[in-house]
């Protein structure tokens, strides 16, 4: 976990901490980096005006296309991760360091094509957020849990193709304007199901001012509040400043965290694997569950004789009528049983 030090030390330490969002899991399934748009750098944007520059506050500045579209559900949990540096998954480097401390928010955009939309031009509607969910001590949505933040897909959006924009925002020198450090990446993804709602939405640039309340602060004092930038969320309920200390036992099951990133999506993964029965949190949902067991899949309704499946593939689950053997290397690991089961 992150421990405070004193202002000094956080400017000596801000341009070795940098980072990137670069993968994402759907229902512990881990998709990589197959369908994120990756920012060229790992450096901050720093300007929220309405000119021409601000206009990578949306997506980052020339992020890289992906032809990849990851599948999800309306209800599905979604895991964004964040490193500093691209291909690092290593918990034992912290996802942002240097005192990075900040608020996390979670943007939908509905889009024509999630591969060729430009990020600007959207509509933005938050549907998770964190900020300093405790005062006694500090924590900050930013505290190390191996950079994992996992958000419920809204039960009742309107199907299509969507961006996801996840967002960082490091208050360590924001008591300036100007001084806040922006770390944003947008991945693409089609929602299924059949909901019938498109919440409202913002524009970036437009969705925040470089003196907003939560951009330009002192955050090295007494803070009994914090103001979360951008609009409160669709379907969720952010926690208000607590008096007592936030739980800062990791959850994320680090001995399952991988060390390589797949870059294209895992075999089967053209549709959304099948979602388990999800209830939408009270508080925030900051943290997802790595598997943690490991069972012989659903036998098939048929499967080619000899055939094995690859690193990433689905090896099982209900109504999979692939190969459940794995390549040479790789065990039929349990992701969401009884629907999924991946070669690891």
């Amino acid at each position: 976990m992150f421990k405070k030090l004193a202002i000094v030390a956080s400017l000596a330490a801000s341009v070795a901490a940098h980072a990137t969002f670069q993968e994402l899991w759907v229902n512990g399934v881990d998709m990589g980096s197959a369908c994120v748009r990756m920012p060229l750098s790992n450096s901050p944007v720093t300007d929220v005006t309405s000119d021409i520059q601000s206009q990578d506050l949306a997506c980052n500045v020339n992020a890289t296309p992906s032809d990849g579209v990851c599948s999800i559900n309306p209800g599905d949990q979604v895991t964004v991760e964040m490193h500093q540096q691209p291909g690092d998954r290593s918990c034992a480097t912290q996802a942002i360091g240097g005192d990075h401390y900040g608020p996390i928010n979670i943007y939908l955009a509905k889009v024509a094509d999630a591969t060729s939309a430009v990020g600007y031009e959207q509509s933005w509607f938050k549907v998770n957020e964190m900020g300093l969910p405790s005062d006694n001590p500090d924590y900050w949505a930013t505290e190390d849990n191996c950079g994992h933040y996992t958000f419920t897909v809204p039960e009742d959006i309107e199907p299509g193709n969507y961006l996801i924009r996840s967002e960082v925002i490091a208050l360590h020198v924001a008591s300036s304007v100007g001084g806040a450090q922006f770390y944003m990446s947008c991945f693409q993804v089609n929602v299924g199901g059949s909901g019938t709602v498109l919440p409202s939405g913002v524009s970036f640039p437009g969705a925040y001012s470089a003196t907003d309340p939560g951009i330009l602060i002192n955050i090295y004092q007494q803070l009994d509040t914090y103001a979360i930038p951008g609009p409160s969320p669709y379907a969720f309920s952010s926690p208000s400043v607590a008096s007592t200390a936030w739980p800062t036992t990791a959850t994320w099951n680090t001995a399952l965290q991988p060390s390589t990133v797949p870059t294209a999506l895992p075999t089967g993964s053209g549709a959304a694997p099948p979602a388990q029965p999800t209830t939408a949190p009270a508080g925030p949902t900051t943290t997802a569950k790595a598997p943690t067991t490991t069972a012989a899949p659903p036998t098939p309704t048929s499967s080619a004789s000899g055939a094995t499946q690859t690193q990433y593939g689905q090896c099982g689950g209900t109504g999979f009528t692939g190969p459940t053997v794995c390549e040479s290397g790789f065990s039929c690991v349990a992701v969401s049983p009884p629907y999924y089961y991946q070669c690891q």
